[in-house]
């Protein structure tokens, strides 16, 4: 679980600038916006630029890309509640995530969110 989560992680850096740069999310963006979702939810971070952009992305994509997006999503958020990973979600969110959730992924600026805080 830890080394698929490492893996990801280090994706989702190298696709953060793709992510704002392009006009619409990869499936693998949108995964990841999906992920990052259920990071900010289960931190009680604002998700509303996240909500807006998986919205507009949604409509675009196939019926396995939005059921794995949910998966992504549920998981994200189990983790967050785990003792322990707080710190390293809190870093990922305040880090790649953020490529999703700027103004140039179709929401407002977030505002970070600290390990300390929750």
């Amino acid at each position: 679980m830890k080394p698929a989560a490492i893996v990801l992680a280090a994706l989702s850096l190298a696709a953060a600038g793709a992510a704002s740069a392009s006009d619409r999310l990869s499936d693998m963006d949108y995964l990841k916006a999906n992920r990052c979702l259920g990071i900010a939810a289960g931190l009680n971070a604002d998700t509303a630029s996240l909500n807006t952009l998986l919205k507009v992305e949604g409509r675009s994509r196939s019926a396995p890309i939005l059921l794995r997006g949910q998966d992504e999503l549920g998981r994200a958020k189990r983790d967050a509640e785990r003792a322990g990973y707080k710190e390293r979600l809190t870093a990922e969110l305040n880090g790649p995530c953020m490529a999703y959730m700027g103004e140039g992924a179709g929401g407002g600026a977030a505002s970070k969110v600290t390990a300390s805080a929750h």
